[in-house]
């Protein structure tokens, strides 16, 4: 119960927020955190309730970007429609990948994962027909937001539209993850997480329920993906298939803390500013620093920020 109060009057108050901040700048800030959150907590299903490292979740969010751009561009269909039929093909095509891979597992899957991105990215590529290949595409004007005859947003133009589909995105994504976490499917994953072949003894279809994960998780990637490249306004193969896409979300998972609901958005609060802090500090090398300043949370708190912070608790809770 407490549990919930909180995260109704966090919600609230990122609701709030932009009443008292107007800055384009300080909102573009908060949307690029909905969507590493997002993408944090869609990874986090498969990768960190289930043990599947998965280093190839750029598939599921280029798809997503692409489906909906498609979509709009080529047949005018707006993107709030388009966006689910991209989701739909993304869980398809996540089903047969999942059904061939998930027979592998530890540096194979994840090499597998890696492939199966990468066989895409190519795809998309050299399909010029489709896809503008690498000269990307650029969709035409958003359309209003309409519920029946009333118009819920007129203009695409500002930060604030995105801001809060942004926020209602990222909520979402960890709604979801706090229900698969109590479900029966959630229990499943982790005993999975913590031993295939105990799990398997004990009748659990492994390759059932991994598919059922990433079912999930490619759904919300694609959802992201889609509401990033709209909130860019521009996608190119490489901009959202390319590996460090992936990487990306597995380190929003990693920092904050995998297989908890709230380590991806910790992980996003302190990616999303170190990013920004790095960007301006260092506008050639601030890739580099990050990198190193990654390796030493990484190596200094293996379980997260929210393991280690949960694991000091637990000491102090323990010597009082």
């Amino acid at each position: 119960m407490k549990t919930l109060i909180f995260a109704i009057a966090a919600a609230v108050l990122f609701a709030l927020i932009p009443a008292w901040i107007q800055s384009p700048y300080a909102l573009h800030i908060f949307i690029s955190l909905f969507i590493a959150v997002a993408l944090g907590e869609s990874w986090n299903v498969i990768g960190g309730f289930a043990g599947q490292y998965s280093v190839g979740h750029s598939a599921w969010y280029g798809l997503g970007a692409y489906g909906a751009f498609i979509l709009l561009d080529s047949k005018g269909i707006a993107p709030w429609y388009g966006v689910w039929v991209a989701v739909l093909g993304s869980v398809i095509i996540a089903l047969i990948v999942g059904s061939i891979t998930f027979r592998l597992r530890g540096p194979y899957f994840v090499l597998a994962s890696i492939a199966v991105a990468e066989i895409i990215r190519l795809a998309a590529l050299n399909w010029k027909g489709l896809t503008n290949g690498a000269e990307g595409i650029q969709p035409a004007d958003l359309p209003p937001l309409k519920l029946g005859t009333t118009v819920l947003i007129e203009s695409w133009n500002g930060k604030l539209p995105y801001y809060y589909m942004g926020l209602a995105m990222a909520l979402f994504c960890i709604g979801i993850n706090f229900l698969v976490k109590r479900s029966k499917l959630g229990y499943y994953l982790q005993a999975i997480r913590e031993d295939q072949d105990a799990a398997h003894s004990l009748g659990i279809p492994l390759t059932r329920y991994k598919n059922y994960g990433l079912i999930i998780s490619a759904a919300l990637t694609a959802l992201a993906g889609s509401f990033a490249a709209f909130y860019i306004g521009f996608i190119e193969p490489q901009q959202v298939f390319g590996i460090d896409v992936s990487v990306d979300m597995v380190l929003v998972a990693l920092v904050g803390g995998i297989g908890t609901v709230s380590g991806p958005l910790v992980g996003g609060i302190v990616l999303v500013l170190l990013n920004e802090g790095l960007r301006a500090a260092f506008e050639q090398g601030h890739l580099l620093v990050r990198g190193a300043l990654m390796t030493l949370v990484i190596l200094a708190m293996p379980d997260g920020i929210v393991g280690f912070v949960a694991q000091r608790l637990r000491r102090r809770t323990a010597t009082s």
